[in-house]
């Protein structure tokens, strides 16, 4: 039958004993190792500005805008999200719409542009949806 692992800690007055009589440098292991305590309040700003809280994402502004800056095709089409590269990605309903959107990609882009915080968008990836 297998022995249990031993899961005894020695305190600290043992294992400084214990480290001096084999010659061992007397070191806390890493888990053991408190890390340093940072500011609450420089860490929710962290947080804050890193999961945009309070901040309207691109994505939103657009989507507020998109009947203004589609006009009628606002119905068979909507916005969803941006990738790093700076593509905007459009679901459309059905391929006439889809057409559309294509023949007036520059105009609605530059639209996007001029709204707060879009300016970084490069193009529309337009898919069936």
């Amino acid at each position: 039958m297998p022995r249990e692992k031993d899961t005894y800690r020695f305190d600290h007055l043992a294992r400084e004993l214990i480290s001096d009589f084999r010659n061992l440098p007397n070191e806390e292991p890493k888990s053991m190792q408190k890390r340093p305590v940072k500011d609450l309040g420089a860490l929710m700003e962290n947080l804050r500005v890193q999961y945009r809280i309070g901040i309207d994402s691109p994505e939103y502004v657009i989507r507020e805008h998109w009947p203004e800056i589609t006009g009628p095709l606002a119905r068979y089409s909507h916005a969803t999200t941006i990738n790093p590269q700076g593509w905007l990605t459009v679901q459309v309903s059905h391929g006439v719409a889809r057409e559309e959107l294509r023949v007036h990609q520059k105009s609605i882009l530059a639209k996007i542009k001029n709204l707060p915080g879009c300016a970084h968008v490069r193009g529309l990836n337009l898919r069936a949806g």
